[in-house]
Order: structure tokens, then C-alpha cells, then sequence
């Protein structure tokens, strides 16, 4: 750790229904980590989401926006849920919350880790014979090109039919970035890529793959590049997905194959996610929103027995990738598979076992930090 780390300034924004209660007991497994380093948390909490339209009218209020561009780092909650469902779809909290702080902070890479423990095989709907050991894969998403951020219309044709276009947009320069994030995330595991695309269809995909063998060859020939389509790819994760080590592709590719993902891992409740940009904090590392890959739950809001496993994880990966604290992160991922392997679980991963609460269940993590 560098000297000079003894502040970490963070945005902290707890989102809907469950986010606060396990932002808040993530926000306590944080402390208890980084307090024997002598390091200081400078949070900002702000509002988003649901809670930002009640209380300020607007799923990402300027306000918010400011406090995360003072900040190194953001901690996210899960947003949205049936109260807002009745608004315009342009109005409501994923989209006009997650894409325009996207956007706005240039986060372009999600890295999100697929990760079953052994000991929860059961929670996966795959037979434990294909997965005996667990589940131990990355899915490396690019998150600011392609069909949801390329130019749409509407038009109504002259025969009274109605015409819906949204384009699919992708330069080398964007690929290249998102290849350099997929390279880092290999080199730290098994050195294999697999590039998804549908080159046999798209013109952005043969462009795609492409740029992904070219520039990995020149960047970074030992790693171990193969390419696969993706109707293949997302019936191979069904099948085998240890065969996978990272897996690289396009935004809508990646929004779809990274959910499949994160359900055969069993619980989207210990699934952990990062956004990556182009910014830098004051500490010369990347800016990034880090975030649960579950959504609000709200029919369990307000019981106190949502795992909080996925907040805590994201607080470690911000560690790790905002922080360089890779000693610190390293903890408390072993602190959450540890409280795991003797049997502290919530509801979601209990299997028949006597389950236990949120503030437990982050309470026999820091036990084990």
C-alpha cells in the first residue's frame, strides 16, 4: 500500500429496497478491513434510483453526480423495483440512472466474476456431477457501444405501420480498450480468452473478431485467444462453463450470457460486479462503480435476510481495482468464503440448513477477516 493511502473517498449509494440494509453491513465489513491498515473511509452517501425520483424527482439528481465526481470510487446498491414500474420507461430507475452515469463516468468495462464455491453447488440448477468443484470464470463486458447506445428512431411508414430502428455501433478503438481490460483479467487467472460474437451475421462482430485477434496477437501473444459465437456460448455455459476462462464480447452479448452466468452460479445473492472507465482517482487508478449483480428483492425488503454477500464482494473488487489494495480485497473475499464453508448462510444458499440474517451473516464475515 502506498503511504500516502490513508483516505478513500467513496460515493456510497445505497439504491432500493434491500440496497440500503446490505450496503449498510458491507459498509461494516469494509470498516473492519481497512481499520488495522490505518486507513480512513471519507463516505458520501447520495440518492439513486427509486429513492432518488421520491426524493428529488430525478433517478440520478445533479447532486448525485457531483458527489461521485469528488469521490475515487463508487459503491452501488441495486435500483429499481414495482414502484416505479408505472413511470415511462425513459423515467425509470435502471435506465435513467445506470446508462447516464455509464456514460457520464466513461465506464466502459464490466467485469463481472463468475463464482461458485464448492460447498454451493447446490445452488447452481446445474447437476453437481458437471460442476463438482464449482464454478470459476469471468465474463469481461464492454458496456458504452452497441445497440443500446447507438442512434435510434422511430418513424410511422406511409402505409400506417410503424418502423423501430436501433443501431449496433462499434469502432476498433472501443474493441481494443475493452481487449485490454479482458488481457489484465487473464494474465491474473489462466491466460485464456474467449472473444464472443456472431461474425457470421453482424458486420460490428466480424469487425470484432477481427480487432480481437489481431490486436491480442501483437498485445499479448501468450494469452490463449478462441473465438465462439454467441447462440454457442450461451449454450456451453449451460453445458460446461468451466470450459470458460474470461469470456470478452460486445454490450448486448455480454448484458445476456453475464445473467446466464450469474444463475448458473446459483445465487445472484454472492455475485459481485465492477465497472471500469477511462478516469483516474488521485491515486493514479481506474475510476469505477462497483455493484451487486442481484436485483432490489423487494419482496424480502425490509426482513433483514437478504444476502449481503454481492455488496461485500463489490467493496472488495473497489479495493482491489479503485485502491490497488489487492492484500486487503484478498481478505475479505477469503473472510465471505470462509463464513461460507462453516455453514453461515442466508435463506438463498441455506439448502435446508438453519439460515440467518443479513447483519449475521456480515457479522461472521468480519469474524473471519
Amino acid at each position: 500500500m502506498a503511504p500516502f493511502m490513508k483516505t478513500l473517498k467513496i460515493a456510497v449509494l445505497p439504491g432500493d429496497y434491500i440496497g440500503p440494509e446490505v450496503m449498510d453491513v458491507a459498509l461494516d465489513v469494509l470498516k473492519a478491513a481497512t481499520a488495522p491498515a490505518g486507513i480512513q473511509l471519507d463516505l458520501q452517501s447520495a440518492d439513486v434510483g427509486g429513492a432518488a425520483i421520491d426524493n428529488q424527482g430525478s433517478a440520478l439528481p445533479e447532486s448525485t453526480i457531483k458527489i461521485c465526481e469528488a469521490a475515487d470510487a463508487i459503491l452501488f446498491g441495486s435500483i429499481g423495483g414495482p414502484k416505479w414500474e408505472h413511470l415511462p420507461p425513459a423515467e425509470q430507475p435502471e435506465r435513467a440512472a445506470l446508462l447516464p452515469i455509464r456514460k457520464h463516468f466513461k465506464l466502459f468495462a464490466n467485469l463481472r466474476p463468475g463464482l461458485l464455491y464448492k460447498e454451493l453447488t447446490e445452488a447452481s440448477p446445474l447437476k453437481t456431477e458437471r460442476i463438482p468443484e464449482g464454478i470459476d470464470i469471468a465474463c469481461v463486458r464492454e458496456l458504452t457501444g452497441g445497440i443500446y447506445f447507438g442512434p435510434k428512431r422511430q418513424r410511422e411508414l406511409e402505409d400506417g405501420d410503424v418502423e423501430a430502428t436501433d443501431e449496433m455501433v462499434y469502432k476498433r478503438s472501443e474493441i481494443e480498450r475493452i481487449l485490454d481490460v479482458a488481457i489484465t483479467t487473464a494474465k491474473a487467472r489462466s491466460g485464456r480468452i474467449c472473444s464472443v460474437d456472431k461474425a457470421n451475421v453482424l458486420t460490428t462482430s466480424v469487425l470484432w473478431r477481427k480487432t480481437a485477434t489481431e490486436y491480442i496477437a501483437a498485445k499479448a501473444p501468450e494469452i490463449e485467444l478462441t473465438h465462439m459465437y454467441v447462440d454457442n456460448a450461451a449454450m456451453q455455459l449451460a453445458r460446461d462453463p468451466n470450459q470458460f476462462d474470461v469470456i470478452v464480447t460486445e454490450n448486448m452479448f455480454g448484458d445476456i450470457l453475464s445473467d446466464e452466468m450469474g444463475i448458473v452460479c446459483g445465487s445472484l445473492g454472492m455475485l459481485s460486479s465492477a465497472s471500469l472507465g477511462l478516469g483516474k482517482n488521485q491515486y493514479g487508478n481506474p475510476f469505477g462503480l462497483y455493484e451487486p449483480s442481484g436485483g432490489t428483492a423487494p419482496d424480502i425488503a425490509g426482513k433483514g435476510i437478504a444476502n449481503p454477500c454481492a455488496q461485500i464482494l463489490s467493496a472488495a473488487l473497489m479495493l482491489r481495482h479503485s485502491f490497488g489494495l489487492n492484500d486487503i480485497a484478498e481478505n475479505i473475499e477469503k473472510a465471505v468464503k470462509q463464513a461460507v464453508m462453516d455453514g453461515h448462510r442466508t435463506g438463498d444458499i441455506a439448502f435446508g440448513q438453519k439460515s440467518i440474517g443479513t447483519q449475521e451473516m456480515a457479522q461472521a464475515v468480519i469474524e473471519r477477516l
